[in-house]
């Protein structure tokens, strides 16, 4: 057959080559005319009415020029890459697909190779999934991981990291996309981003639950914590079961561990309360501090932890032990024993700062009784919260809350919800020299507490 079966190269038979007054032979003649005959059968039809009975081979071509375009585009088509691996462009641009998703169930420890590009691995047990080295999976390398029966902690090769860290521990129930860079491995940041609950447009500031009280076994050390949850702004942690904490230890994670960021406890102290989230698992723990503001907080032994949110107080008395208390709803601390902060103090014409025991550091509202004597006969006393400045005591004056004395040196009662100022104190005034005698039965504590 005349057409090279490699080259497709058509040359004619020999002796089909005439030349002028030549007599035609008709053996090479009708061999040349057979010969025509096979190959326009063997051609394929422009208007596509019959199909290729054998593989296409088209060339090889490049990105700008593919093998096989299109009249219209020729920059269209498909060409052969490196490797013997078929590329697609488009306009001359080159066309990546992604390799077919391949599922496996995982029971145990694995090690991530590069033949799972673009596999999905169902872990069913806790295990460690290691990885082969960035360099040898190659950039542009994914895997997908379900943590389905156990956590499930992800280890690049040597000093190799994962988001900027030597490991990332992917929670039962919670899944992630690795992404190779060939020198380091990356996340899609969705598990990230669900494990710190971070909303960008979650707002609000509350306390559900998490009541304080007194542990039944040792109320003067342990502190109980209900089950709840919290949030301030964008940060939010919940517990779905009660917690204790120890005044007399410093901080550890977990129930009956200690509660201090730092030092001993204290006698006379405020301890404040405030909810941790931990940021790998999302567990929730508190740690007491004598700081009123979270940036106060002593954060040495709080590494892998935010702290969420103030969520309550605690007080010791001199012998450190935690004075006990019931806490009511919308944050209301009422002491079992109220406390007897003055005892027949000299009070007068002239104002001052009385201190009580209450919180430390912020402004509260003291629940407050009074008993009031006075040589003097119809005088009355004031107690008044210091942002009011100086107060007048005295009906044509600012008034009094606590009863007259009608008779000299007779008593008079009285009671009273007062803010204080940031160092526990309120103040007093009368109308005329006397004694008085307070009680303080406890405080309103405001944390965003409403039930």
């Amino acid at each position: 057959m005349p057409r090279n079966p490699s080259t497709g190269v058509y040359s004619k038979p020999a002796g089909t080559t005439p030349s002028v007054g030549q007599v035609i032979d008709p053996v090479p003649w009708n061999a040349l005319t057979t010969d025509l005959g096979n190959e326009i059968t063997n051609s394929l039809p422009r208007d596509g009415s019959a199909p290729m009975v054998a593989p296409f081979k088209a060339a090889g071509g490049t990105v700008s020029a593919p093998g096989l375009g299109f009249a219209s585009t020729p920059q269209t088509g498909l060409y052969l890459r490196g490797g013997g691996l078929l590329g697609f462009t488009q306009n001359g641009v080159d066309v990546a697909f992604d390799k077919a998703t391949v599922y496996a169930a995982k029971s145990g420890d694995y090690t991530a190779l590069a033949s799972d590009d673009n596999a999905i691995h169902r872990f069913t047990a806790a295990a460690t999934l290691t990885l082969t080295a960035a360099a040898t999976l190659g950039a542009n390398w994914h895997y997908a991981v379900i943590a389905d029966g156990g956590d499930v902690t992800i280890d690049p090769n040597g000093a190799e990291t994962i988001d900027g860290a030597a490991t990332l521990v992917i929670k039962n129930g919670y899944s992630v996309e690795i992404i190779c860079s060939g020198a380091a491995f990356f996340t899609n940041k969705l598990f990230a981003r669900i494990a710190s609950k971070a909303d960008s447009a979650a707002v609000g500031d509350f306390v559900v639950g998490l009541t304080l009280s007194n542990n039944s076994g040792s109320p003067n050390t342990h502190i109980d914590f209900s089950a709840g949850s919290s949030r301030l702004g964008s940060s939010f942690v919940s517990n779905p079961s009660s917690i204790t904490k120890r005044t007399n230890g410093t901080f550890a994670a977990g129930t009956g561990a200690g509660g201090l960021d730092t030092g001993s406890v204290a006698a006379n102290a405020t301890y404040f309360a405030y909810a941790l989230r931990k940021d790998d698992d999302l567990t929730f723990d508190i740690v007491l501090s004598t700081s009123a503001t979270i940036a106060g907080v002593n954060t040495a032994l709080l590494t892998g932890y935010t702290i969420v949110k103030c969520i309550g107080v605690v007080l010791t008395d001199a012998s450190s032990n935690i004075r006990s208390f019931v806490l009511y709803p919308r944050d209301e601390y009422t002491f079992v024993t109220p406390v007897k902060d003055v005892i027949g103090g000299a009070i007068s014409t002239s104002s001052a700062l009385i201190a009580l025991t209450v919180p430390n550091g912020v402004k509260v509202k003291a629940k407050l009784r009074f008993q009031f004597t006075s040589s003097s006969a119809t005088n009355s006393a004031l107690l008044s919260d210091p942002a009011q400045g100086v107060l007048v005591a005295g009906i044509v004056s600012d008034g009094g809350n606590v009863g007259a004395v009608q008779v000299a040196s007779n008593y008079a009662v009285g009671s009273a919800d007062i803010w204080t100022n940031t160092s526990k104190q309120i103040r007093q005034v009368a109308g005329a020299a006397g004694n008085i005698w307070m009680w303080t039965e406890g405080f309103h504590f405001p944390c965003g507490r409403s039930a």
